[in-house]
């Protein structure tokens, strides 16, 4: 398993740069308040009638501009969300990768455990037989 760790990032398209910074625009305290800030002047304007009504209640344009804006803006927010569940995918392979990867070492090191335990039991074994042959051989002399 190599390190992706260090890998070079790819470079990013135009659109997907675009897609990313629109995505965060769009999605954050800054732009929902210019977007309540922008719809309360449009609409304060239209309807106290301190300049010519070009949009008059029902705000039919002000309308088209929101449909319109909800038209571009979801499928841009899309895309990067799609690149970043893509960025989430590989990350979770090489996670589960290097997870295999532990686990066989963890697997190794138990069977090395296992012989270290048995080699020590041997051992054992072998000097309780010597210390039992010796003490036979002390008390046949006796």
């Amino acid at each position: 398993m190599e390190n992706n760790c260090n890998a070079p990032r790819t470079r990013l398209a135009f659109g997907q740069k675009l897609a990313d910074i629109i995505a965060k625009w769009g999605g954050s305290w800054s732009f929902l308040i210019f977007l309540s800030l922008f719809l309360a002047i449009w609409m304060g304007i239209n309807v106290a009638g301190f300049v010519m009504h070009w949009d008059p209640y029902p705000f039919i344009l002000l309308n088209l501009f929101l449909s319109c804006l909800a038209t571009y803006q979801a499928p841009i927010i899309l895309m990067a969300q799609n690149r970043a569940a893509e960025r989430d995918r590989v990350k979770a392979e090489r996670d589960y990768a290097i997870n295999r990867k532990a686990e066989r070492e963890i697997e190794d090191i138990q069977k090395d455990l296992e012989e270290i335990k048995d080699a020590i039991l041997a051992h054992h074994t072998s000097i309780k037989k010597s210390n039992q042959t010796l003490h036979e051989t002390i008390t046949k002399k006796k």
